[in-house]
C-alpha cells in the first residue's frame, strides 16, 4: 500500500481546483460507513486518485468528522470539506492519473 501523502499548500490548492469539476461518486447516508462503502472508496481512489463524496442529511455524524474517519480508513489525504461534500486524494499504486506540482 502506498504511504499516506503529505500535501503542501500548493498541492492542496491544485487539488481543490481540480475538485471543483468533479461530481460526487459515492454517498454516505443513514447506513453510515460500512465495509462495502470503504471498498468502493478504495477502488475509486485507485482508479481516479481524486474523488468527491457526499454526506447525506440523514447521516448521523457531522461531515467533517465523517471525512476524517474516511480519510484515515482508506489511507487518503483529506483535501477539503465544503458543506456536505468531501474531497479525498490518494496516489494510485498502479498508474499516476494526477501530476502534482
Amino acid at each position: 500500500m502506498v504511504s499516506k501523502p503529505e500535501l503542501t499548500g500548493k498541492q492542496r490548492r491544485f487539488l481543490r481546483a481540480l475538485g471543483t469539476g468533479v461530481d460526487p461518486i459515492i454517498q454516505i447516508g443513514k447506513a453510515g460507513i460500512g465495509e462495502n462503502t470503504l471498498k468502493q472508496i478504495d477502488e475509486a481512489l485507485e482508479a481516479r486518485e481524486l474523488i468527491k463524496i457526499r454526506v447525506l442529511h440523514n447521516h448521523d455524524d457531522e461531515p467533517k468528522n465523517t471525512a476524517k474517519i474516511l480519510a484515515e480508513k482508506v489511507n487518503a489525504e483529506l483535501v477539503q470539506v465544503i458543506g456536505r461534500n468531501v474531497l479525498l486524494y490518494r496516489p494510485s499504486e498502479k498508474k499516476s492519473v494526477i501530476e502534482l506540482p
